[in-house]
């Protein structure tokens, strides 16, 4: 359909849209994939590096395939929620054996996809293929709270009324859809921000529910958990000795790591159950698919250690 907000919208894209590497003309559905994973959770300054990185060793997935999930833990680095890690390496081995290492157009295919739900699948069949899909991200809920509804902020989970007035403001062409798309995301991300819109560059303010009826608060939401502390950064503190290293890491270093006992113990059962470790006989942990046979990881450290150097 037409709405009265699709060209002011997509001409404001036009002027303003940041040069993103998997939006240039010609990326591969792979950049596409490996960049919605990445934005999970993560914003665009710290995955521009990460992508480009991830994208110059693995321009492919069947070059992902090949390595094992611990190296693809090591690339992750410190982009945050490393599950995110393997889920990739997942894919791109599904890719390989069943896909003729291409990622696949189908909405449906792409979900079966490990780490690929509703919004990646059509995210990634949008962006990559000029599908006409509905994209629901945070950016989009918000502009369209905002636009249609009058609300200062989309309620915490999507629901099927978003989904519907999602869908019915795509404009019919399925690549003008796919802009439309990308379009709102982008107005959500520069100008409609959760905290201080900047409404008078806005290209729909006048068109805006929210903003006509003087863009009144909603209710406040409860502040997120703390970080520091927390069980999420004894993990991380965690992975990171196992990630710098080039072999099995005794338990004596990993207790350096982190002092407090009790939580660093659930945090190493908590990692060897996501997969993002693994404990040897001995009592050390390696990444997942690192040497773990022991003798060779210790014979091959030094050319481990300058291989991952680069990273």
């Amino acid at each position: 359909m037409t709405n009265a907000y699709t060209a002011p919208v997509l001409r404001w894209y036009a002027g303003n849209a940041r040069d993103l590497p998997w939006r240039r003309p010609g990326t591969s559905a792979w950049s596409v994939l490996v960049s919605e994973i990445m934005l999970q959770q993560t914003p665009v300054a710290r995955v521009l590096p990460a992508h480009a990185a991830w994208l110059e060793r693995w321009p492919v997935p069947p070059a992902l395939a090949a390595a094992t999930p611990g190296d693809a833990v090591r690339q992750w680095g410190r982009l945050g929620y490393p599950r995110r890690a393997l889920w990739l390496h997942a894919c791109a081995m599904i890719l390989t054996e069943k896909h003729g290492g291409q990622v696949p157009a189908s909405v449906t295919e792409l979900r079966g996809l490990p780490g690929v739900g509703g919004y990646t699948a059509a995210a990634v069949a949008s962006f990559a293929f000029g599908q006409r899909h509905a994209v629901l991200d945070t950016n989009v809920r918000r502009v369209l709270a905002r636009l249609v509804r009058g609300e200062e902020q989309p309620p915490r989970s999507a629901s099927a009324a978003e989904t519907r007035l999602a869908e019915a403001l795509l404009p019919a062409l399925p690549r003008r859809a796919a802009r439309w798309s990308v379009a709102v995301m982008e107005l959500g991300a520069l100008v409609c921000t959760a905290a201080r819109p900047g409404c008078a560059g806005c290209p729909v303010a006048r068109q805006c529910a929210w903003h006509r009826s003087g863009s009144p608060a909603g209710p406040v939401r409860p502040a997120r958990p703390r970080y520091p502390g927390s069980d999420r950064e004894c993990r991380g503190r965690l992975l990171a000795v196992l990630r710098d290293a080039a072999g099995p890491v005794a338990a004596a270093r990993l207790d350096a790591a982190w002092p407090h006992q009790e939580q660093r113990g659930r945090a190493l059962r908590a990692l060897v159950a996501d997969g993002l470790a693994a404990a040897r006989a001995d009592g050390s942990y390696t990444l997942p698919g690192d040497s773990a046979a022991g003798p060779a990881a210790a014979a091959n450290a030094g050319r481990s250690g300058r291989n991952h150097s680069r990273l």
